[in-house]
């Protein structure tokens, strides 16, 4: 599936997505928790997907119900087969972990380039609580249950690491302290604690993190909008109309909730009511902006950055190498093939705002850089095409739909 995108304006209201890092999330918490529980306005994606097939072959009843899911916990087991993680770091990461609370052999896999993703410091986490684990060619296998003790974790690579190991913690039979070094993106790690509190855990946060044996609650949990998808159609609004997202909490722990923050440093029009924000077509400045904890910000970041007047830098960008493409050359080479100069340096990205103007886009199956672009497109003068736009729903499968009827001249070619 492609799309063919031309110049135009858009208007309207729109409730954000439900968020899908809240979701991965509250299933791994509601799977792990004793009863049932219901998550209540989850996000239903292709990454959500592959968390819940994951799941429901490890045993646990999951069945999904018009705006909701329940969920029958603490029923793991060995899996008939192997766990197929689609194209989900979040999925391959949290069920890894999951996997050692089975005793028995699990094997995980997921597309070829997820499995180029890096997993190992996960898998030497777990082996230092005694878990036999490791990876031969594109297939994890885990086996053997993890018993108490210390954890060290490079936070620099991801921070689904940390998460990973916080979620399955409670569950083991003794005392669990984690030490990380050079954490970024920390506010992914404070949702993971902010879900785990929900569902009756406690994390104890100092210089470390420490859990005791516990056990998860079930409970009613309703999911936030997400901040990441709302992203690219407040973007869209800045530049060419004039939007108004709903569901939006401005007190959320969501890292990408810093796009407010960033288009007000930008000079946008943009403002926010209850659980709302509005925003409108603005003359932009460029910008000089960390994202470190907010990596998922990078595309609409860099489609902002392009229309400013101006040079802008966007630094802590080392880790999107490792993201659904080598995110920094991907968005390089097609905001040059739209007329957006770029640099690339050992840990920023410098952009150089001009006039965009259409062209054939190869998002690399990344969703995030498909619906980046393709808001920029909304700009460029002439056509642009997005190939291989089926990719968006890896995060937000209303996507283009949403864009549609915000009166965005969208044709998607099957």
């Amino acid at each position: 599936m492609n799309t063919i995108i031309r110049k135009s304006e858009v208007s309207g209201i729109l409730r954000a997505p439900p968020s899908k890092s809240i979701t991965h999330r509250a299933l791994v918490c509601s799977s792990l928790a004793n009863g049932k529980s219901i998550i209540i306005t989850p996000l239903l994606c292709d990454d959500t997907e592959a968390t819940i097939d994951a799941l429901q072959l490890l045993g646990i009843n999951i069945i999904k119900k018009e705006n909701k899911i329940f969920v029958e916990g603490n029923t793991l087991k060995q899996p008939e087969r192997e766990i197929f993680c689609r194209n989900s770091g979040t999925t391959l990461r949290f069920i890894t972990a999951i996997a050692s609370l089975v005793g028995e052999e699990c094997r995980i896999t997921g597309s070829s380039s997820l499995m180029q993703r890096p997993i190992e410091p996960l898998l030497n986490a777990l082996r230092s609580l005694g878990v036999r684990c490791g990876k031969n060619g594109d297939i994890i296998y885990v086996k053997g249950k993890p018993v108490g003790g210390e954890v060290n974790i490079e936070g620099n690579i991801s921070s689904q690491f940390i998460s990973a190991m916080l979620l399955i913690a409670p569950i083991i039979r003794e005392k669990v302290l984690i030490k990380c070094s050079n954490i970024e993106s920390k506010p992914y790690i404070d949702l993971t604690i902010d879900v785990q509190k929900k569902f009756g855990v406690e994390v104890k946060e100092s210089n470390m993190f420490e859990i005791f044996p516990q056990e998860y609650r079930s409970t009613k949990f309703e999911v936030e909008g997400d901040w990441s998808s709302a992203s690219n159609i407040l973007v869209a609004g800045t530049l060419c109309g004039k939007v108004r997202v709903e569901g939006l909490n401005l007190k959320s722990l969501q890292a990408d909730k810093k796009i407010f923050e960033i288009l007000r440093n930008m000079d946008a029009k943009i403002w926010a009511g209850e659980n709302m924000i509005t925003a409108e077509r603005s003359s932009l400045e460029p910008i000089e902006v960390d994202i470190s904890d907010c990596p998922d910000l990078f595309p609409p970041l860099c489609t902002l950055c392009s229309q400013a007047k101006g040079t802008s830098i966007i630094y802590g960008v080392k880790r999107l190498k490792f993201k659904e493409s080598n995110r920094l050359y991907v968005m390089k080479e097609n905001l040059e093939r739209m007329n957006i100069r770029c640099e690339v340096g050992e840990n920023f990205f410098k952009i150089f705002g001009s006039k965009a103007f259409g062209a054939k886009i190869e998002p690399y199956n990344d969703h995030r850089v498909a619906m980046a672009l393709a808001t920029l497109a909304l700009v460029a003068e002439g056509e642009t095409t997005i190939l291989d736009a089926k990719c968006v729903e890896k995060s937000f499968p209303e996507f283009w739909k949403v864009m549609m009827n915000l009166g965005a001249n969208i044709r998607v070619i099957s």
